[in-house]
């Protein structure tokens, strides 16, 4: 997720969306299938999803090379999620504070 402090916008990434869809697909029931499928599409009709831009991309390669170089490893789709908001000038809201520093 990106972005919610005070009166922000909350929105989803496009890479982050894509991971609640994985989630939704990795269910291990149908039962759990259909409440997060629900889930997913509440969110996607409340918040907007900001796609990956080529600006987006620059900016993830910059960190990813920095980062490496200092023996940092972030994965990818987090990567993703924090170029997508820090290119937006968006707050991050995750429990992940170890990829999001």
């Amino acid at each position: 997720m990106i972005g919610i402090a005070g009166n922000q916008e909350a929105a989803l990434s496009s890479a982050g969306f894509t991971e609640l869809v994985h989630g939704i697909c990795r269910a291990n029931s149908a039962q759990t299938q259909v409440r997060r499928r629900s889930f997913v599409e509440e969110l996607r009709i409340g918040l907007s999803v900001y796609p990956y831009t080529a600006e987006t991309a620059m900016l993830a390669g910059q960190i990813d090379g920095e980062q490496t170089a200092r023996g940092v490893i972030i994965p990818l789709v987090d990567l993703l999620i924090g170029a997508t908001a820090l290119s937006l000038s968006f707050l991050i809201l995750t429990v992940n504070i170890r990829h999001f520093r």
